[in-house]
């Protein structure tokens, strides 16, 4: 080939470069204005990620698309494991898109830990889910209001519920986990806000650098939704949801209104540790103290929501019948009769009101029954406690007779609920805790000098027990 054919070829691949480049520009305009993701500029992005952006070019998406399909195709017969190296080759190709992030996350969480028998390993798959969320797509997605949304359900429902056999482990495993971090406390963070001790520092810098939660934001959340009890999985669901909610647009807002209102019905059934002990599931009992704060995220969300207002209706009508309930047997009776006022005249046609006769009393008889019936594993243990309250409380009144008679009905509802599991059968997801732990963690509630019964009331009861006196504070 002479000079002047190489000139003339050095010169048409220039100017089919500048072609492409001016065409590649043309190309991100219009991304931008559909909002599709851009991975041009990868910020904080591992050496590999980046140098795989910029060495394929425009053959990222054709190769994405290839692994995409070969994805589903995987998904269909099942092959989880297989999917995970795949999805891991598509968030290194397009980093920006939010579905890659969200199939791979809930496979692992979801669909792979399901395949183990072994607690410990169901729970390594969980927190790898949880893992690729938090610490690698909010890094490159981080206003995606999907990723905080599922992050929240994850904490909601993987960890906080009772349909996964070793969600007693996960929620044991997490309370340790929060335990250390928090010093030993449920609102622990507030040391953490301004740490003064070297000890201090450290645990703040764990909670920030590997839990990414900093402890100025639940201060926040706490005083707008709590008093929380940050030991427990519904309380980092709202955690995420919130950070969410101040960076969602408009539109997007009502997703994740969704989960913190959820997440706050769950704390109020079951949000407060009563008693715990070293290599046993905390005990948990409902949290009353924050029924205000959620009526308010209903009243909040009923404001907001146009579409399904319905939806949110019946589920704050059914919060409010259990709020009364709830504070009825655990001899709150004024915050009860105000509550039950205020069902009345939010729900004037609410059927159980009006079977009871709009009387506090027969309204609370019903829903025993009615719960009885459902055989709802939190509801009835939360029966149990309250009654074994009102059986302490009615004690150290010196009204034995009604101290026993509560003291049998609690102990009658354990052993009916009991009952309908076969002796021997696997129960440990939906079965009770034994109820001498229930009667112990009760008794340690109500003699609590900060959260218990009054001083008066409590030496009383410390006496009829054959306890010794409550150690003074010097």
């Amino acid at each position: 080939m002479d000079k002047g054919k190489k000139i003339l070829l050095i010169c048409g691949i220039i100017l089919f470069l500048l072609g492409a480049w001016q065409s590649q520009k043309t190309v991100d305009k219009e991304r931008k204005k559909i909002e599709l993701p851009n991975v041009a500029d990868l910020q904080n992005a591992p050496p590999m990620l980046r140098f795989t952006t910029i060495a394929l070019g425009g053959f990222r998406g054709i190769i994405a698309n290839i692994l995409w399909i070969r994805a589903y195709d995987l998904q269909d017969k099942d092959k989880y494991f297989e999917m995970v190296q795949l999805a891991d080759w598509i968030t290194k190709l397009q980093p920006r898109l939010k579905q890659v992030w969200l199939m791979q996350s809930w496979n692992m969480t979801y669909n792979i830990s399901i395949k183990f028998t072994n607690p410990e390993d169901r729970w390594r798959w969980v927190m790898r889910g949880i893992e690729l969320l938090r610490d690698d797509a909010l890094r490159y997605c981080p206003d995606e209001p999907l990723i905080y949304r599922e992050l929240a359900w994850f904490y909601q429902h993987k960890i906080g519920q009772i349909l996964d056999d070793a969600h007693q482990y996960y929620k044991k495993f997490w309370f340790d986990e929060m335990n250390r971090v928090l010093g030993g406390k449920g609102d622990g963070y507030i040391d953490l806000v301004n740490p003064q001790t070297q000890e201090q520092k450290t645990r703040a810098e764990i909670l920030k650098n590997k839990y990414k939660m900093e402890p100025s934001i639940m201060k926040e959340i706490d005083e707008q939704f709590g008093p929380l009890e940050w030991r427990l999985p519904e309380a980092t669901a709202i955690y995420w949801g919130y950070v969410g909610l101040k960076k969602a647009k408009d539109e997007d807002r009502i997703v994740l209104r969704r989960i913190i209102y959820q997440s706050m019905q769950i704390a109020f059934q079951r949000g407060r540790i009563i008693f715990s002990k070293a290599d046993e599931v905390p005990l948990y009992g409902p949290n009353l103290d924050i029924v205000p704060k959620v009526n308010e995220a209903y009243e909040t969300m009923m404001a907001e929501e146009k579409e399904k207002i319905d939806t949110v209706k019946r589920a704050h009508r059914n919060f409010l019948r259990q709020a009364v309930f709830q504070l009825y047997t655990h001899a709150r009776i004024k915050e009860a009769k105000k509550w039950f006022d205020y069902l009345k005249e939010k729900y004037p046609d609410d059927v159980q009101v009006k079977g009871a006769g709009g009387d506090l009393d027969t309204f609370a008889i019903k829903r025993v029954t009615e719960a009885i019936n459902e055989n709802d594993m939190n509801m009835i243990k939360s029966f149990i406690q309250g009654f074994l309250q009102y059986s302490y409380l009615y004690l150290a009144y010196d009204d034995e007779q009604r101290a026993n008679g509560y003291f049998l009905l609690a102990k009658k509802l354990w052993d009916s609920y009991q009952s309908r599991f076969v002796p021997g059968q696997k129960v440990e997801r939906i079965a009770l805790p034994p109820f001498e732990e229930l009667n112990k963690a009760v008794l340690t509630d109500v003699l609590d000098p900060q959260n218990g019964f009054e001083p008066q009331l409590r030496a009383v009861l410390r006496t009829k027990l054959n306890l010794p006196p409550e150690p003074q504070n010097k």
